[in-house]
């Protein structure tokens, strides 16, 4: 990976539906050479895909929480994602050290959803118990490089 190629990328993640000849010009390519920049970063798998970016309060999911998540036993990440992956108010899992075995960023219409979310955690094998951190303000969203 070239400072081209991280120009594109920068690119993209700032514009994900932007021309061949946008990202060609902020990376100082034409278009076709843009595109196949482009198409290469996706085949070596440096660009896995292209997603929205939703405004949860478009959603009226107005409650957000980080889950710490501890599991009985010693699940691999495969597993764990496997158990969190059915519940749809859980955007993110990831594993970390420490005491928690993950943590796990929810999203929920309300205090009442959240809860209800939380229990559905909780009643997943192989998640023991949880301790909950609710989002009062959030001050940075930057897009992940």
């Amino acid at each position: 990976m070239d400072a081209i190629d991280e120009a594109i990328i920068r690119h993209v993640l700032h514009n994900a539906r932007a021309t061949y000849a946008q990202i060609g010009k902020a990376a100082g390519l034409s278009a076709p050479a843009a595109k196949r920049r482009l198409n290469r970063l996706e085949a070596t798998g440096a660009i896995r895909g292209y997603s929205a970016l939703i405004d949860p309060q478009a959603l009226a999911w107005h409650t957000e929480a980080f889950v710490e998540v501890f599991c009985t036993g010693n699940p691999t990440p495969a597993e764990l994602r496997q158990a969190l992956e059915a519940i749809p108010e859980v955007v993110e899992a990831c594993t970390v050290s420490g005491a928690a075995d993950a943590v796990v960023h929810m999203l929920a219409r309300d205090i009442h959803h959240l809860e209800q979310a939380i229990q559905r955690v909780r009643a997943t094998a192989p998640i023991e118990r949880t301790e909950s951190a609710i989002v009062l303000s959030r001050l940075l969203n930057r897009p992940r490089v």
